[in-house]
């Protein structure tokens, strides 16, 4: 049985990328990891650029097999996700997760889950130095849409047990703690 889930009726060939990142975060990274497309200047595209233009650009790629392929990746992605409400059990376990934080240093500052650690390159050298491959490790961003790449990036390199907070620290102080303060980023 398959992972792919069936598209909104509005993601198409005429849908723009924008659109499709919308629909589907994880959609950049998939069609970067599978057609090289998006990754850098020459395979790059404008978020205005319709998906159809840009597989026409990209060796006449059919919109269909592109669609799908980000279909499948986002059923994976889905698996990734880790519920508010899970994450606060999961914490208050003996094995509780390694927290990852990839917000930019003002909003950790500002607030951040307990005992999380603040992704940073000096954060990066103690993770891949001397964290076990099979830590549990839950990743998290504001909102939730960003963390699911810094997830895959580590189980890409090894690590087997990651998962992203669905919807972020913004979810979390929602559904969980409403003590955490939530926010709004201008330029998100």
């Amino acid at each position: 049985m398959s992972n792919v889930v069936a598209p909104p009726a509005k993601i198409g060939d005429e849908s723009t990328m924008a659109e499709l990142i919308a629909a589907y975060p994880g959609a950049r990274r998939a069609l970067f990891a599978k057609y090289h497309i998006g990754g850098c200047q020459s395979c790059g595209y404008e978020m205005d650029e319709t998906l159809g233009d840009v597989c026409a650009r990209n060796e006449n790629l059919p919109v269909q097999e592109a669609l799908d392929h980000v279909l499948e990746s986002a059923a994976n992605d889905a698996k990734v996700y880790i519920a508010p409400k899970s994450l606060a059990d999961f914490m208050a376990t003996e094995k509780n997760p390694r927290l990852l934080d990839t917000r930019t240093r003002e909003e950790y500052e500002a607030v951040h889950l307990p005992d999380a650690v603040l992704l940073t390159q000096e954060g990066m050298t103690e993770i891949f130095g001397s964290w076990p491959m099979d830590t549990p490790v839950v990743v998290y961003d504001h909102t939730g849409d960003k963390a699911i790449d810094a997830a895959a990036y580590l189980t890409g390199h090894g690590f087997t047990n990651v998962r992203a907070l669905e919807g972020g620290i913004d979810a979390f102080a929602q559904q969980v703690d409403p003590e955490i303060p939530r926010y709004k980023v201008e330029f998100e």
